[in-house]
């Protein structure tokens, strides 16, 4: 016997499997879903980008749309040429919506005099949030005053929406993120012209407007009042936590419920429900449409001659608008709406109404509009859920057994079993597309959270959202009260199941923050995932992988803040200690970031640092001390034995600390955190100019020395407390 080597492989013909597998999706008409992607990729280039100039892409978006036109014979190339097109435009809409929104904010913290209409009025239990359009601001000319400012008032009583009010106000710019890749409050605010922030000082006074008030002032300021109206009505019907969780799922205010019932919800994995989102709008929705479909049926001469099902559905377009108006419009809400919109009018156009086709269609819309929604976690877990549920639509039925169940119970058994098998389905599937975003942006996971979704929503669906509309449609007539209570008592069983899940052991695990490029190669799972017909799906286990490999997180040694008012550094016991005055936000998200579960009240959090009115001192992994000097006084030591001064005083000139953050350091960098990589070099992540790695010398006494610093005149100043507007401290923006 011979043999004959090498033995021939034979290897699967790549280029004719691509081919079947491109066709298989061009039959399916799932190409157009990455035009949506590509417009997506362009936004997230723009913010990248340096005050690019508008005509770049804008050229660019015309030069592939006629290359298109004469490659329209090669539909790979029709196809990638069209790609570039919708990356180009996805450029130029963020240039645009970035300089549409452009305006004056505040530089510095500002006590002044104020006037101004008043937009929108939150209660909050305690005081009142306020979203102030300025007239004047004492010191300031018109052209360098910020279109709005949101403020707090502790004696706001009596205020309402389109009064015009004078007032002595404590003002701050909006505040950056508490560390490089946190929640940035100042991008948000920036795109809803919100250009300071801050509290009232005083009671403000109510007085005539010096010209009269616009008319679209007016029109906002009436539903804002009546939003406020009936927030008062249903949580006084209701009372209790479930009063104020019933008022914001009518009206989207949320000032009412408190923190212990927000923790109770979020460890639950329900808090989506008090969101006005895409659950809200579809259920909204859908009860108008059933109503009025099931309406119609009951006279045969409509039934039979009329289009029921599409005249329900321009009903249910009608209410769903007037819903999300009433609601305040807020980004999720508009978003969740478009998305309706979309649906319903596929049932006009005799077209499936949920498709991949048509959410691609509504991130189109809801990107062109607001392209700073790709960034935020609300966009991209709607989108991701719906897209997964959309996807995997085959998966949340049961195949139809041969043997059909004969007896009344047998069949409410089988009818029962299914249902119980698509809301498991439906919440698995959703909890797995949404949770690198929640891991990315939150740094929390709620493995519970797939019983508390399957015990809440049915609640929520069946009984809360139908009780909602009825409760709305009957509030004019004054008949509304006991529909609120009946409402209160399923909304107090849903307040039940989230309190029973959120006991258990392990409801709430905090993770480190999740890599950027980690948290790009799952995005980009998801998206091949959901977005191909074909086989191409398999290619997801690849960017899975790479992002399950890279998902290690970076784990910084030093938090400080802006302004050095405290910091959070890694002490010998690997565990972070905090020094300074911090506030509770800022200091939560340093914890949230490094995976440390702990609240900012424990106890344990300061046992680490040696501290006097000077300034503290943490020791370290291998014996690095770090300083947080609070008086001059401290630097004449500490700069000989610590390897990292933290100030937010001047430093001396003749610093030898390894690096030295001060006050001017910091004015250029923004929250910074480091990361000691070995014994002779440091990295430095801020929020103004990103990642640096620097070198330490060593000195003659070992320890690292820094560069010289040029010299200052010392001074001696104490670190107050941090300044925070109260916006920061609320997570509201965040959920």
């Amino acid at each position: 016997m011979t043999a004959s080597w090498p033995v021939p492989i034979n290897f699967p013909d790549v280029p004719a499997w691509i081919g079947r597998e491109f066709a298989i999706d061009v039959a399916q008409r799932r190409l157009f879903p990455w035009i949506a992607v590509s417009f997506g990729l362009g936004i997230v280039l723009f913010f990248q980008a340096e005050e690019p100039a508008l005509w770049a892409p804008l050229v660019c978006f015309v030069l592939s749309l006629m290359a298109a036109w004469f490659a329209r014979r090669s539909l790979p190339a029709l196809a990638l040429l069209i790609g570039l097109a919708a990356l180009s435009a996805g450029f130029a809409a963020g240039v645009v919506r970035t300089r549409s929104v452009a305006g004056p904010v505040l530089t510095r913290i500002t006590i002044a005099a104020v006037s101004g209409f008043v937009e929108t009025v939150e209660d909050r239990g305690q005081d009142r949030r306020i979203l102030l359009r300025l007239v004047s601001l004492q010191g300031m000319a018109a052209s360098d005053l910020p279109k709005f400012v949101r403020v707090n008032a502790r004696k706001g009583e009596g205020l309402a929406p389109g009064q015009f009010i004078e007032a002595k106000a404590r003002l701050l710019p909006p505040p950056q993120p508490a560390w490089p890749g946190g929640y940035d409050f100042a991008r948000d605010a920036r795109f809803r012209e919100v250009g300071a922030v801050g509290s009232l000082l005083g009671a403000p006074k109510i007085i005539a407007p010096p010209q009269g008030t616009p008319w679209f002032l007016a029109v906002t300021a009436g539903i804002d009042a009546a939003r406020n109206a009936l927030t008062q009505r249903i949580a006084s019907a209701i009372g209790g936590p479930a009063g104020g969780v019933s008022a914001a799922l009518v009206t989207g205010k949320r000032g009412l419920i408190g923190e212990p019932t927000n923790d109770v919800l979020r460890a639950a994995g329900i808090y989506h429900i008090v969101s006005i989102s895409g659950l809200h709008m579809v259920l909204a929705a859908g009860t108008f449409f059933w109503l009025i479909r099931a309406f119609l049926a009951l006279f045969p001469i409509v039934a039979l001659r009329w289009p029921v099902k599409k005249i329900a559905a321009v009903a249910a377009m009608f209410g769903a608008t007037a819903y999300g108006l009433f609601t305040g419009s807020d980004v999720a809400t508009e978003r969740s709406l478009i998305m309706t919109l979309v649906m319903f009018g596929a049932v006009l156009a005799d077209r499936p109404a949920l498709s991949i086709r048509n959410l691609s269609v509504s991130a189109l819309l809801v990107l062109a509009r607001e392209p700073e929604a790709l960034l935020g976690p609300s966009f991209q877990m709607s989108f991701g859920a719906v897209a997964a549920l959309t996807a995997f639509a085959p998966l949340l039925t049961l195949k139809p057994s041969q043997g059909q169940p004969v007896t009344a119970l047998g069949r409410a058994l089988h009818w029962s079993f299914h249902q119980i098998w698509g809301l498991f389905a439906t919440t698995l599937i959703a909890s797995l597309a949404t949770a690198p975003f929640s891991a990315y942006h939150f740094q929390t996971i709620n493995p519970y959270g797939l019983i508390g979704n399957a015990l809440a929503l049915p609640l929520v669906s069946v009984v809360v959202m139908p009780a909602a509309v009825l409760g709305v449609l009957t509030y004019p007539f004054g008949l509304d009260r006991p529909i609120w209570q009946v409402m209160g008592l399923a909304v107090n069983q849903v307040l039940d199941v989230s309190a029973w899940v959120g006991s258990f052991s392990g409801a709430t695990m905090v993770m480190p923050a999740l890599s950027i490029l980690a948290f790009g190669f799952l995005s980009a799972a998801l998206l091949i995932l959901t977005v191909p017909a074909s086989s191409f799906r398999w290619l997801a286990v690849l960017p899975i992988g790479a992002g399950l490999a890279t998902a290690a997180p970076i784990r910084y040694d030093v938090f400080i803040d802006r302004e050095a008012a405290g910091a959070a550094i890694r002490d010998a016991s690997g565990t972070l200690t905090v020094v300074g005055k911090p506030s509770a936000f800022v200091t939560e998200q340093w914890l949230r970031a490094d995976g440390d579960g702990r609240n900012a009240d424990d106890g344990g959090l300061r046992r680490q640092a040696r501290c006097d009115r000077s300034g503290c001192v943490v020791e370290g992994p291998e014996q690095r001390s770090i300083a947080f000097v609070q008086d001059v006084s401290a630097f004449e030591e500490d700069c000989r034995r610590a390897v990292v001064i933290l100030t937010r005083l001047k430093a001396p000139t003749r610093c030898e600390a390894g690096l030295v953050l001060d006050r001017d350091a910091l004015a250029s960098r923004g929250a910074t955190v480091l990361r000691f990589r070995d014994r002779d070099t440091i990295e430095v992540r801020s929020v103004r100019k990103g990642s640096e790695v620097i070198a330490l010398r060593r000195a003659s006494t070992d320890d690292a020395a820094a560069t010289i610093l040029p010299n200052r005149p010392m001074e001696k100043r104490p670190v107050p407390e941090q300044d925070l507007p109260d916006e920061e401290i609320s997570s509201d923006e965040r959920d």
